[in-house]
């Protein structure tokens, strides 16, 4: 792995150093900064030489849809973060689950998913993946004891995210790694919502771990894209499925994303900061009924937090007293904030879950995973705190 101006014995450098100066190859340009490469193609001194890249081998590069060098110092950098062997990029967060589930799975295969995973990721297992064969089986967060009663001989991936979106629910990582194992399956754990920074689910034991660069990796909602770290030998088949079926990364949003890395952990920890203090102060107002944020001590799982982060993150769900009105009326009254749902941003995001981001579930979907109607998620950006509570303030004191 390379390390830009690290010496090339040193094997034991922070999370800070690593997510700036990972997988940095300085060019004949000698450039201090990390160099795009836009091009489709790549040349080649000789016919001998181009087939001999094109058979793998010799290393090079072949076509921008098979590797990239900015994309692959991306690539490099957040496997170094994320304490994996090799790291996949994709052109979003969606076409990393895809291309997980395509390089590992086969029809008749089975894959347990906990309950409360973004939306979008119920619809890809639910409407597309289970109409060529792969099973998905659904199971609470939380109920290690309902992993385990999920799982059959064809089971052979096991998916969560944690916490959860967007009511913080955590699974313990190394417990569900260790059933995974018993019984022969994979473990992918999403991560987007803590990054390496915060949370590292391959040194718990997952096999996996699954990334929506659009969020907090990037960290200022400018690019969207996805990766997927874990071992060599499942990324090998992993990156199959991209240079073949072709939900690369762009060498541009790359780029975007190794500069969000090198801020990666000053953001994370100031956004949990922000976040600790901005729940904290909510669970003090009348019109909510409840806070659902890890790094509460009301918080059911606030211990396991404490045990296998670093750090509770940026999202929590606010229940607002009085239903899908009352939590409209909130949002409805903010100026600071921004209505929209995306998260992983500098700026603070709202959003209404049950119309938005869950919207497209069932009743019955939306109610099993916790999402009810006065239930509004806030992203907490890196703004000045009493600006966040005077925003919500705004809406929350005016509630009957």
């Amino acid at each position: 792995m390379p390390l830009d101006d690290a010496p090339d014995d040193d094997l034991s450098l922070g999370l800070e150093t690593l997510a700036i100066r990972a997988g940095h190859e300085r060019t004949h340009e000698q450039e201090h900064g990390e160099p795009i490469f836009p091009t489709s193609s790549f040349v080649y001194g000789s016919a001998a030489e181009a087939a001999r890249k094109f058979k793998g081998e010799e290393p090079g590069n072949v076509y921008s849809r098979f590797t990239n060098p900015t994309v692959r110092n991306f690539e490099q950098r957040l496997a170094a973060l994320e304490g994996g062997e090799r790291c996949v990029a994709t052109s979003s967060g969606m076409a990393a689950i895809l291309s997980t589930v395509l390089a590992l799975l086969q029809a008749g295969d089975e894959v347990i998913v906990s309950r409360s995973v973004f939306g979008s990721t119920i619809a890809l297992f639910d409407k597309y993946l289970a109409k060529f064969g792969v099973v998905p089986r659904y199971v609470e967060l939380n109920d290690l004891a309902g992993w385990e009663a999920a799982i059959t001989p064809k089971t052979k991936l096991l998916f969560a995210e944690t916490p959860s979106n967007p009511l913080n629910e955590l699974v313990d990582i190394a417990q569900l790694a260790e059933l995974a194992h018993r019984h022969g399956a994979w473990l992918a754990i999403d991560n987007c919502f803590l990054t390496p920074a915060l949370q590292r689910p391959l040194a718990l034991g997952a096999d996996l771990v699954i990334h929506s660069a659009t969020k907090y990796l990037d960290g200022q909602g400018r690019a969207i894209g996805g990766a997927v770290v874990g071992r060599n030998q499942e990324l090998e088949q992993l990156f199959g499925v991209v240079r073949t079926c072709g939900p690369c990364m762009s060498p541009f949003n790359a780029w975007i994303f190794l500069k969000g890395l090198e801020t990666l952990s000053l953001r994370m920890h100031a956004h949990s900061r922000n976040a600790q203090a901005l729940a904290e102060w909510l669970e003090q107002q009348p019109a909510v009924a409840r806070v659902h944020y890890s790094g509460l001590a009301s918080h059911p799982q606030h211990a396991l937090a404490q045990r296998q982060q670093l750090g509770f993150g940026a999202v929590m769900g606010v229940e607002i007293a009085g239903g899908r009105e009352a939590a409209w009326h909130v949002i409805d009254h903010t100026r600071v904030m921004s209505i929209t749902g995306n998260l992983g941003d500098v700026k603070t995001t709202i959003t209404h879950p049950g119309t938005t981001t869950h919207g497209r579930l069932s009743d019955a979907q939306r109610a099993s995973a916790g999402i009810s109607d006065g239930l509004i998620r806030l992203a907490v950006g890196l703004e000045t705190l009493e600006d966040l509570q005077a925003d919500l303030a705004r809406g929350l004191d005016t509630l009957a």
